[in-house]
């Protein structure tokens, strides 16, 4: 029988063009016929030239990640060929230009030859090679050509020679493998009846987090390009003009966020995006949005580093800088979304809780995770709920403080225009109506007050929907983890717990502060603790070893990709032998652990160097 979940790469120079919309050209055409869809993507970080890759997965139910090995190699060069053609799995595909390219042994692997340049010459159509690979696709797996012809109309019909140049290519394609393939590819994918008459999504995380800011109230953002940030700066500047807001291309990086502190302290829900560079550069105004209490969202999706690093790869390294980055004592919130989806309800906390605790936000997404696009239903709006700032009661016959001594640490704040409710929202100390003070008692009495309502926000984990639990709750060996990496978990704990490894899975969208009850009460009885993360030093890791004083196994992969599903088994598979051995993994004592976490390291730098 036919395979119906489908991993296909598609490979090539980006100088050529077209790789990357190969690729999303045919999983839209797979989503609008009702199936998921899944993708990820890397690219080169020059202007012009380098490798580009693609690769997308489908399938007529929820996919939960990137796939393992690969169904189906689209290679336009002989580099994609010799970088990719061992990860096709056996009676897997490998569709390739055969003007340009030369296979290698087929060692079970069903080779397609497409002279792409020939038949972009009959067309009169050299860089129609990408829709003509499209079109021999649809008629390989059998889709309807119908909907392929829709999709060519809205993604690439803006002007109309060239929608009929596209049209043409996909015919081609299409009739190239009617007229001339007579075997049977070994993947079909078939339609869900009714697809066309459903509303669904097929956006990218980083469209999700924009619109979900707009649906949040924001109405000022301030940013500077930077990768892989930029979309969402770019969504909104389309959007926000129709809104009453605003958007502005700042300087620097330092010049945006101090724009959106401008926006905050006016009244307006205000946001800026960055990357890691760019995050470096704003430490100092995000102390500086502590100390005046002011509420803004600073978006950073994470991507390699240190310094300009890699930035088209993905990371999750700048953990231990979103929370402790500053000088002195500087409490913020940490948030981090665990999928396109998420990025939508996770960023409406966000500004809530900004709004809230009058504090900065920094909100974690990563660069797989923003530029991902998957198959998702509508948002459900009747989830979301905006919690107001607290303002200041014009009436009261008290003088204004702006800096009010509360026992929650929440004081009222005034927005320009408000009679009587002048302050300067400056970085000194200050006293409770907000005058330079520097003594010792007024310095410790703000630095409560500041951590106090930070401290509090972890209440908020729970009832804003921010922990994810999953697998068997019972189970003795756990995962606990944060951001894009649930995915991978997901389908490895689904492959465990079928071979009879029960695994209990925690995932907290609130890094700091930590709902450390919660966490308390998952990790308590556990013989075996595994925490996946995209960084060296496993920064989350040694966060809940240093919070709880309890031993972890830190699963670290730090190549610049994601986790694939099999090593995430593979580690639960080794936990379960050890325990198979041992009988407990885990120790009582209270000490760190240092022999798991070498030994991971090791696992991990193997695993960079493939």
């Amino acid at each position: 029988m036919p395979n119906n979940d489908l991993t296909v790469r598609v490979g090539g120079d980006s100088s050529a063009g077209g790789i990357v919309t190969t690729g999303e050209v045919f999983a839209r055409i797979a989503a609008y016929a009702g199936l998921e869809v899944y993708t990820t993507r890397t690219i080169p970080a020059e202007i012009k030239g380098g490798h580009v890759m693609f690769q997308a997965r489908i399938a007529p139910e929820m996919v939960w990640s990137q796939g393992d090995d690969l169904d189906m190699l689209i290679a336009f060069d002989q580099e994609s060929i010799d970088r990719y053609s061992a990860l096709i799995r056996k009676g897997g595909i490998l569709i390739y230009n055969s003007n340009d390219s030369k296979p290698p042994e087929a060692n079970g692997v069903n080779q397609y030859p497409l002279p792409l340049n020939e038949l972009a010459k009959q067309i009169n159509f050299q860089r129609g090679r990408n829709i003509i690979t499209i079109g021999a696709m649809v008629k390989l797996f059998g889709l309807p050509f119908e909907t392929a012809t829709l999709v060519v109309e809205k993604q690439l019909g803006r002007k109309k020679e060239m929608l009929e140049q596209n049209l043409l290519a996909l015919k081609t394609g299409f009739d190239y493998i009617e007229q001339n393939v007579t075997k049977t590819a070994p993947y079909h994918l078939t339609p869900r009846p009714g697809a066309e008459k459903e509303e669904r999504l097929v956006i990218s995380g980083n469209q999700a987090l924009a619109m979900g800011a707009i649906a949040a109230g924001c109405r000022f953002y301030a940013g500077y390009p930077i990768t892989p940030a930029t979309d969402i700066m770019e969504f909104l500047a389309g959007e926000f003009p129709r809104l009453g807001g605003t958007v502005i291309q700042a300087e620097d990086e330092i010049a945006a966020i101090a724009m959106a502190l401008g926006g905050s302290y006016t009244g307006v829900r205000s946001m800026t995006a960055t990357s890691g560079p760019g995050l470096s550069l704003m430490v100092e105004l995000i102390g500086h949005a502590t100390m005046a209490e002011l509420p803004v969202v600073i978006v950073d999706v994470q991507r390699a580093g240190p310094s300009t690093g890699m930035p088209t790869k993905v990371s999750q390294g700048d953990l231990r800088i979103s929370v402790f980055g500053a000088h002195d004592d500087a409490p913020r919130i940490v948030v981090a979304p665990v999928s396109v989806e998420d990025n939508f309800f996770q960023i409406i906390n966000a500004f809530n809780l900004a709004e809230k605790y009058q504090a900065p936000v920094i909100f974690l997404s990563d660069q797989d995770m923003s530029v991902r696009v998957q198959t998702i239903q509508p948002f459900d709006l009747s989830r979301v709920n905006l919690v107001p700032r607290l303002l200041w009661d014009q009436h009261d016959p008290e003088n204004f403080k702006r800096y009010a001594l509360t026992p929650s640490g929440i004081s009222p704040m005034s927005i320009p225009g408000m009679k009587g409710g002048q302050y300067v929202a400056e970085g000194l100390e200050h006293s409770q109506e907000g005058h330079p003070s520097y003594t010792a008692q007024q310095h410790a009495a703000n630095m409560d007050k500041r951590a106090i309502k930070v401290r509090s926000a972890a209440r908020d984990a729970a009832p804003m929907g921010m922990l994810e639990y999953f697998g068997d709750q019972n189970a003795r060996v756990a995962i606990l983890g944060w951001g894009s990496t649930i995915g991978p978990v997901r389908e490895a704990v689904e492959r465990a717990q079928a071979e009879g490894m029960p695994v209990a899975v925690m995932y907290t969208k609130m890094i700091f502060p930590l709902p450390r009850k919660e966490i308390a009460d998952f990790i308590a009885q556990r013989d075996a603790i595994i925490v996946p993360e995209m960084n060296y030093t496993g920064q989350f890791a040694r966060m809940i070893q240093a919070e709880y004083w309890r031993e972890v196994i830190s699963l670290r992969n730090y190549g610049g990709t994601p986790f694939a599903t099999h090593d995430i088994y593979a580690e639960i598979k080794r936990v379960y032998g050890t325990l198979a051995k041992s009988k407990k993994i885990a120790t009582k004592k209270k000490s760190v652990a240092k022999k798991p976490v070498a030994k991971k390291k090791i696992a991990a730098k193997k695993k960079s160097r493939k």
